[in-house]
């Protein structure tokens, strides 16, 4: 019998490039003024088009003290509604958010973000000395709030940046012990840094032997209910993505047109990994944004929408048996 590997067919809407962090491998940000944010009128026109699960609302970071804040959270909670109008889910990731931020997007997002990447101050000496918001800190208590708000969580680790793998071992073991006492960890991503055309420092590649020890790791210290994600476009080897899944990555994350975050690195076509993974007894499995456990942790009006994705994908997996 196959293995069921699973994916989110999605679309990625990013309200601005522009971010008051400049960490040194990003090829995502401009600069802050510099990008008109995401129209409503343009946004709805994309999603008119669309035939996907997900929404992914990846946006730069607006400064906490900047005064435009407030106007940048209310765009983002206006794309989530007009996704969830347009029958989609959302999912935010905007860099650090205040309890208060966090508690509205909840209410138009079946499921939130954030990547810890390390969680070593070291690398606030080095990839992260222009990047106030990667105080680890901050990240942390990020995580501790979507725990306590029961929001259904993904966070991630960011692997070949100037890391040890102790510091691997320290930041997975605060997500298993924030998992432990809130169960809200949906699943943990392994992405390899990969250098692109915009970021401003070349560094090496994150060799796949590196993400396949890290994930090997994962999924000795992270509970068994947390899900691995591994980006198969970052993945160098097609091999080394079965090693992984293997070692027990269950997940590929959000497929789509782009990946905003790594655009040097477009992502497979679903025929494309469907025949890589079925060579290997693996099934690619389409799920939601949000997993069948968290339902009824959201909103009521949340519920509503998630339900009928969640009786399509029974009887999508039904015909498949």
């Amino acid at each position: 019998m196959s293995r069921q590997i699973t994916y989110s067919p999605a679309y990625t809407l990013v309200p601005t490039y522009e971010c008051f962090n400049h960490c040194s491998y990003c090829n995502f940000r401009v600069e802050p003024g510099s990008d008109p944010w995401l129209d409503l009128d343009q946004a709805q026109a994309t999603l008119d088009t669309l035939d996907v699960t997900e929404i992914l609302i990846l946006s730069g970071e607006v400064h906490p003290k900047n005064q435009r804040r407030s106007g940048w959270i209310q765009r983002i909670y206006e794309l989530c509604q007009l996704a969830l109008t347009a029958g989609f889910l959302p999912h935010t990731n905007a860099g650090p958010l205040s309890l208060k931020e966090m508690t509205r997007l909840k209410q138009v997002n079946v499921s939130m973000g954030l990547m810890l990447e390390q969680l070593t101050p070291a690398l606030l000496d080095g990839v992260h000395r222009h990047a106030p918001s990667k105080q680890p800190s901050v990240r942390l208590k990020q995580l501790h709030w979507a725990g306590q708000l029961q929001i259904p969580f993904t966070t991630g680790l960011l692997l070949g940046i100037g890391e040890t793998e102790t510091d691997w071992a320290e930041t997975l073991v605060a997500i298993a012990n924030l998992h432990q006492q809130y169960g809200h960890i949906q699943e943990v991503i392994f992405q390899p840094h990969q250098p692109g055309q915009r970021q401003q420092q070349l560094a090496p590649p994150c060799d796949d032997s590196m993400l396949l020890k890290a994930v090997k790791m994962g999924r000795q210290l992270l509970p068994n209910d947390v899900a691995i994600q591994i980006p198969p476009n970052l993945v160098q080897a097609p091999d080394m993505l079965i090693a992984c899944l293997e070692a027990g990555a269950t997940d590929l994350g959000g497929i789509g047109p782009i990946d905003e975050v790594n655009p040097s690195y477009p992502h497979h076509t679903l025929t494309e990994l469907t025949a890589l993974l079925q060579a290997h007894n693996y099934t690619l499995t389409p799920r939601l944004p949000v997993y069948p456990q968290y339902d009824t942790w959201l909103p009521q009006p949340l519920q509503q929408s998630v339900q009928p994705w969640r009786t399509r994908l029974d009887t999508l997996h039904m015909k498949k048996s």
